[in-house]
Order: C-alpha cells, then structure tokens, then sequence
C-alpha cells in the first residue's frame, strides 16, 4: 500500500479530513485536479488586485474554523455588522447599534425598522442564539413560511433580511432551510465577517501546509475501485494504492468519480471592477430595496466596495468593487452593460470608465439546503469509500469543515 487513506479533492473538507487522519496517526495522500488547493474557495491576482471566485465572507464566529486553522494569522480585515439599503433615490445605513454605535439612532428611527418586525426577529431567532443544538428537523420549513409564522412581514424583512439572506445562500425563492438559515444568522450575531489579507485563498492554503504531504496538485482521479485489500486510484500520474478513500470533491463532480448522482445546487455570478473615484459605502455591504414591495430594482443582490472592507485586495488608492446576480433570477446572466446600469443606479456614480477585472458565473456555487436539516454525515459509497462535503452537512464552509473532520473519524473507525 502506498498510504492508508487516499483524500481525492483538495476543498475545505478534503483537507479537514486529510488533517484529521493525520492527527489519528494516518499516512495520507490527497490529490486535486486543479493547479491549486481551495475547491470553490480560490482567488485570483488581476493586475494587483484580489478576485475571489465568488463573493465568500470569512466568519470566525464558526466553531469548526477556530480548530481548523489559526486565525490570526489570517488577519482578518472586517466588514461593518450592518447594510447600506438604496430605496429609489434615498440610502440608509443599517448598523448594529452595539457594535456601531454611531449609527444607533439613524438605524432605530429609520422606515426599514420598526418594533413589530423587531419583536418577529427575536421570536424566530432566540431559541436558536440560546439552545443552538437544539434543531428539530420535524419542525422546520421554508425560510420564507418560517418568517411568515413569525409575523416578519414589515420592511425589515422586505429591505433587508430577504436580499441579504437570498445572497449568502445563492438562493431568492426562500425555500432553504429555516432551521439551517437561524444556525448563519446566529454566526453573524456573535462574529464580524471578513475577509483574510492574502484573499480567501489564504484558508485553504494554511490548510494544506499543515499536511505532511503535500497535495499532489494537477492530479485528477480517472478511476475509483475497491479491491480485495484497499482502494485502486488511477490518476493521470500514476496509480495510488491505499486502505481506503475519502471522495471531497466537488458535488457536480461526485458522478465522475463515484456514479452517485450529483446533489442539486445553487449558482452565482460575481462581477469584480476597478473603480476610479472613492464610491462611499464604508465597510458596508449595499443592499437594494427599490422594487415595489422591496427587494433589488435590478440583477445585483448585494455589492460592496470590497478595498473599503479590505485594503489588501486593491493597490494603495484604488478601489475594488465586487457585484453578485443569482443564477435562479432571469437577471441571473446579466449582460456588462446591465450591471454596469445597476450599479450606476447604485452608487450613484457614472461607472462607464469602471473596468472588469474579473467576471465568473458559479452555477455549483453552493449546495440546495431545502428542509428537513439533517445531520447527514460522511456516505459509504463503498466498504472503504467515503463521500464528504457540505452537501453532507450544511452548505458553508462551517459544513465543510466539520463534514471533513466527521469523515476522518469513520475512515479511521472503519480502517481499526
């Protein structure tokens, strides 16, 4: 045997079990298709400026990050706890009256808020803040019904939680998971959200330097069998023989490699630019409300002027400007010109001299989180093939992560 465990993916939960195993005493070998390790975590470097495939946030609030790696040395730089909402022609900052007390009273007396909806927040998010473990999956629902019960039905719901929910989840229907959508909201309570100096990138290559061995990149595997005494690996560098497999690719991926069928998925569209000028948003995240009855005018769903947020994605004195659509919108594929229109709207800028700098359409952005929340765990695909990722667990990189390190421990259970 060349290892005991081959990993076949280098995401976030290939690499958590790869240095779970380790950590159990286990030999390891992973390797990844793509040049780099990440996944759907990657960045890219465009004339000094940091593109991260997707808009993805860092939240280290999750429990599973904090035994991942070291966050400090990712250097965190985060965003304000709050939104900017465009309602036609006005704006208002939305803060949190703790965390930005400066903004306290603008945001108590704006129209966005008022105390019903306050009131509904509360009672559809404390049980979760004080008994987070507490998930019962008889009862969840739909984000959108869950709401409804709670009497979230004012502008609070229609301005903000509805867009800001429909981005972090790739999802504008409001058909995921209640149960799973408290679990986010909780994180964004108790952590700021930011974004790692080196870009995201910076998460899963700590990860893979921890290893051993490093990642064989440029490696996919053509070929998964179990023999008599193992696992066969057939890559386009060799063959690599082992005790067992853990299969973390990506889920659009998972029928190439294991025949099962391809969990359903959500997409994205992120639209990186350069911005002359200085658009004034602050670390705040900007948010469309000028539809009637709420919601974006437009195809963007959330923008921000990220090198406002993280100065280390942009050259000193440039700004960097990041735009998502959704794939489940017919805007979803907006042409440049109609993003560029919206986000003229937007800021309230002319944006016709902005230049893309990068434009990626993600249609396996993250996996479908319908209700019932389930505790899926690791798959036995075989007596000594396992499949892991957030499609097993919960579409974030806390579920990825803890999908990783539970696929460890049944490997490392199964092997004796």
């Amino acid at each position: 045997m060349d290892t005991d465990v081959v990993v076949i993916g280098a995401g976030l939960a290939g690499l958590r079990a790869a240095r779970r195993l380790e950590d159990l005493g286990r030999s390891v070998v992973v390797v990844e298709a793509e040049d780099e390790v990440g996944g759907r975590v990657r960045t890219q470097v465009v004339d000094g400026f940091l593109c991260d495939r997707g808009f993805q946030v860092l939240n280290p609030a999750y429990p599973a990050l904090r035994t991942a790696v070291d966050v400090a040395s990712l250097k965190l730089q985060s965003f304000g706890v709050g939104a900017i909402v465009r309602s036609g022609v006005r704006t208002t900052k939305l803060a949190h009256p703790l965390r930005h007390p400066q903004h306290a009273l603008r945001t108590v007396l704006s129209d966005h808020v008022t105390g019903s909806d306050l009131d509904a927040l509360v009672r559809w998010l404390t049980p979760t803040l004080l008994h987070p473990d507490a998930v019962d999956p008889d009862t969840d629902q739909p984000l959108r019904d869950s709401f409804d019960d709670a009497g979230l039905t004012g502008p609070l719901r229609r301005d903000l939680l509805d867009t800001f929910l429909a981005g972090v989840l790739a999802d504008s229907r409001g058909d995921s998971s209640a149960n799973f959508v408290r679990q986010l909201v909780r994180y964004f309570a108790l952590g700021a959200p930011g974004l790692p100096a080196d870009g995201m990138r910076a998460l899963p290559t700590q990860m893979a330097a921890s290893l051993h061995e490093p990642v064989r990149l440029g490696t996919p595997a053509r070929e998964l069998k179990e023999t008599s005494g193992g696992v066969r690996v057939a890559t386009e560098r060799g063959t690599v023989l082992a005790r067992a497999a853990v299969v973390a690719v990506s889920p659009n991926d998972l029928p190439d490699v294991t025949g099962q069928e391809a969990p359903e998925t959500h997409g994205l569209t992120t639209w990186w630019f350069r911005a002359p000028g200085r658009p004034q948003t602050g670390p705040f995240l900007l948010l469309d409300a000028s539809r009637p009855g709420g919601g974006p005018a437009g195809p963007i769903w959330n923008t921000a002027v990220i090198s406002e947020v993280a100065p280390s994605y942009a050259p000193h004195g440039q700004n960097l400007v990041q735009a998502t659509t959704l794939l489940d919108r017919p805007d979803g594929r907006a042409s440049e010109a109609d993003v560029r229109r919206d986000l003229a709207r937007l800021y309230g800028t002319p944006t016709s001299n902005w230049e893309v700098l990068a434009h990626d359409v993600i249609p396996h952005a993250l996996p479908v989180q319908r209700p019932p929340l389930t505790d899926l765990g690791p798959d036995q695909a075989g007596a000594r093939t396992f499949v892991t990722g957030d499609h097993r667990q919960s579409a974030s990189i806390q579920g990825a992560l803890v999908a990783g390190a539970r696929a460890a421990a049944a490997v490392h259970s199964s092997l004796g």
